[in-house]
């Protein structure tokens, strides 16, 4: 499917806090940087007809002010847009309201970094306690690697089937174990005690691997 070494270190993983709409956010940042232009990651990110091929199926009003569902998903209002540059929307899901926002930036070679924060107030954010970053970092991990695998071939890379059997492989429980990992390195990075973060980080690959947590 991919080379899990090669993608999981072509990805930058960082974790911090801001300020944002009255309250303190724990902000989980992913970001890589792709061999396209940025219009063609723009259209990839934002076309209707396009993410399903690397991300989930989506419907509703993708404009500023609109509603957008992703389908089994997170749903959320469209705050604001800047084409090419990136966008902003709420992200709707189990009763909890958290943010995304996306920055496309062009480099000397003429790809595309992809920048991707994902904002949670501290006192809305019930899994963070339990899983830490690796909470959402893990599946935008995932998110990453489908878009990385689109780009670079133009195809369809997300077949429920051939994704469901990939991510039950051992392939696949490595891409997820070494998500988790990175997630527990920045984690640290940020300032958690290490204890913490390992339990956190633990916690995270067995829910999403089916291993038992280390003790």
């Amino acid at each position: 499917m991919i080379d899990v070494t090669h993608q999981i270190n072509a990805v930058r993983r960082q974790v911090g806090k801001r300020m944002f709409k009255a309250g303190e956010a724990r902000v989980v940042t992913v970001s890589q940087t792709y061999d396209s232009d940025v219009e063609d990651v723009w259209d990839a990110c934002t076309n209707a007809e396009r993410i399903p091929r690397w991300f989930l199926p989506v419907s509703g009003d993708l404009t500023p002010g609109g509603r957008y569902q992703l389908e089994g998903n997170a749903s959320g209002t469209i705050e604001r847009c800047d084409p090419p540059k990136g966008f902003a929307a709420t992200w709707e899901y189990d009763g909890h309201v958290s943010w995304i926002e996306l920055r496309l930036t062009p480099d000397a070679e003429g790809g595309t970094r992809f920048e991707l924060a994902h904002l949670a107030h501290v006192d809305d954010d019930p899994k963070w306690a339990e899983f830490g970053p690796g909470a959402v970092g893990v599946g935008w991990d995932l998110a990453v690697m489908g878009l990385a695998m689109h780009l670079s071939s133009g195809r369809r890379v997300n077949d429920p089937q051939e994704v469901g059997a990939w991510l039950g492989s051992e392939e696949g429980k490595r891409f997820m174990t070494l998500s988790s990992q990175g997630w527990c390195d920045a984690n640290v990075a940020a300032g958690e005690d290490v204890t913490v973060a390992r339990t956190a980080a633990d916690a995270t690959t067995a829910a999403y691997t089916g291993a038992s947590p280390e003790s």
